[in-house]
């Protein structure tokens, strides 16, 4: 059967093949907050090529870094480095398709060095060998860099606090001077239980909290206005129904903790709405 993913890997794939690489002379590459969806992301056709497009527009990376709201551990850790690590089907009830995708990525362990390098003298980073990408990772990165040309380590996140969020993006933002791509993965809104089954029907309009809150997080990072988006708990309309749980918002800290100027208007990337919730995707420079 032809699946979405499979026409657009077909398209893809060339392109992707050409995509030219990262060199010094491009400067430091952009930090990116983006929606990253659950499996089915791979069967829209119009978010695939919004991804694809937004990595088109740089040149391919040295090697991707990225934090996914779907591994909160603490003290830091880091995903297994070995080329072709396992990859982790954190989800249930979707076809067996998705639970047979693979992504083997190229050896990781110079990456892994690198970031250990960057922490705190004392602070040890922990490996999980056989811990592989999450599906926060592995999905928009099946589209972004369908290849799997280039080495990815993943990063837990290890706090719920903004102010240390964003301390961590600045001890990662050296890594974009080499060519490394930093990636907060979540969603903008994530309010799962709150939606309706109308919801779920293409065209519909979303759901008046993640609307709000969307509309409140656009104002906000056009503004550059890091404290108000670190007061999310008490300043967003919409809450506790956009998030619940803070899990899928606050990976955008450490994409702005990584930018040269955090407080500097962000580049919106990718507007609209999935089943309701916002897939709002930005980048920093």
């Amino acid at each position: 059967m032809n699946f979405p993913y499979d026409r657009f890997l077909a398209q893809a794939a060339p392109l992707s093949q050409e995509q030219r690489v990262w060199t010094p002379e491009d400067g430091p590459m952009p930090a990116l907050y983006l929606g990253h969806g659950a499996p089915p992301l791979l069967d829209d056709d119009l978010w695939m090529s919004q991804l694809f497009g937004w990595m088109q527009e740089m040149p391919k990376p040295k090697a991707v870094l990225i934090v996914s709201a779907h591994w909160e551990h603490a003290p830091l850790s880091i995903s297994g480095t070995a080329a072709g690590t396992p990859l982790v089907y954190d989800f249930g009830g979707f076809e067996r398709r998705f639970y047979e995708m693979t992504y083997p990525t190229p050896d990781a362990s110079e990456l892994g060095r690198k970031v250990a390098a960057l922490l705190p003298d004392g602070e040890d980073l922990h490996e999980h060998r056989s811990r592989g990408l999450d599906h926060g990772a592995w999905v928009p990165l099946k589209v972004m860099l369908p290849l799997a040309d280039v080495p990815v380590v993943q990063l837990s996140l290890p706090t719920q606090d903004p102010a240390k969020l964003l301390d961590l993006g600045r001890r990662l933002a050296p890594l974009r001077e080499e060519g490394v791509l930093v990636i907060g993965s979540g969603f903008m809104t994530h309010g799962l239980p709150f939606l309706r089954r109308s919801d779920y029907t293409p065209g519909n309009p979303p759901p008046g909290w993640s609307k709000d809150f969307d509309e409140w997080a656009a104002d906000a990072l056009g503004r550059g206005d890091v404290d108000t988006l670190a007061a999310y708990a008490s300043k967003a309309p919409g809450m506790p129904y956009a998030h619940p749980t803070v899990d899928h918002y606050i990976p955008l800290f450490v994409t702005m903790g990584a930018a040269a100027q955090p407080d500097m208007p962000v580049e919106t990337t990718i507007e609209g709405y999935f089943l309701g919730l916002s897939k709002r995707s930005f980048q920093v420079r």
